[in-house]
């Protein structure tokens, strides 16, 4: 049996976490974002930095697109596990929302999202499959991305958050997450792992088995917006303080 597993190509197996297929791409985001972040500042005027951001959501958007109309044409769609309503990559998909209209009520929302979703999901990857599966692409164009475009608006556009906005974005998760159980009840899904944790390695491990590990997140979300938010406010008071 051993042998026969070790013969799996590489490309089929489950990413594991702290492999080359896991931190090669979580690097190449950073000189990635960090490039795009950069150049914005010093090189691109006003509309230029916004037009910038935008062709790249709009790029990010439709790889996920392109790879639920892929996969629906191999006739291998399930809409039990396949729809994209997991949280990134529903973000994925309006994102371009966010980067033309630039609306702060969005940002508040996305920016606590995805610091405390997104980058566990780059921690603790969940893949089924390595490079260079479209699904593995999909997934780091889908999480890295959206961490570039968050961290783009903030140093390039110069938005914040205030701390109103914890509660907005708690509020919001909320509503997100009374709508999955609605189409998880519906389609005897798992969208969200309200019903099951991942199969991967990740931080709802420590947090025991279902139903307590959803009490748990719900329990700590607002310590770990609180956590987030935290940086922000002592940038803030840190300005305020030298004028």
């Amino acid at each position: 049996m051993y042998k026969m597993l070790s013969m799996v190509p590489l490309m089929l197996k489950r990413v594991a976490m702290g492999s080359a297929e896991h931190w090669v791409p979580v690097l190449i985001g950073i000189i990635l974002g960090s490039g795009l972040i950069n150049h914005a500042k010093q090189k691109l005027n006003q509309r230029s930095q916004a037009l910038l951001i935008h062709g790249f959501a709009v790029v990010i958007s439709l790889t996920v697109i392109t790879f639920h109309l892929h996969k629906y044409s191999l006739g291998t769609y399930d809409i039990q596990k396949d729809l994209p309503l997991y949280l990134c990559s529903l973000l994925a998909i309006v994102m371009p929302v966010f980067t033309h209209y630039r609306k702060f009520w969005m940002y508040e929302i996305l920016l606590f999202w995805i610091i405390a979703g997104t980058l566990q999901a780059i921690i603790t990857p969940d893949i089924a499959t390595g490079f260079p599966t479209f699904d593995y692409i999909r997934y780091w164009a889908v999480h890295l991305g959206l961490v570039i475009i968050i961290f783009y608006a903030t140093f390039v556009f110069k938005m914040t958050p205030n701390f109103k906005s914890i509660f907005k974005s708690i509020l919001a998760l909320q509503l997100y997450v009374l709508l999955m159980i609605g189409i998880n009840y519906l389609l005897n899904a798992n969208y969200f792992y309200l019903n099951e944790k991942p199969k991967s390695a990740s931080l709802l491990d420590y947090f025991g088995e279902w139903p307590m590990y959803i009490i748990v997140v719900q329990l700590i979300v607002v310590p770990y917006f609180f956590l987030i938010y935290l940086p922000f406010y002592l940038a803030k008071k840190r300005s305020k303080t030298k004028k």
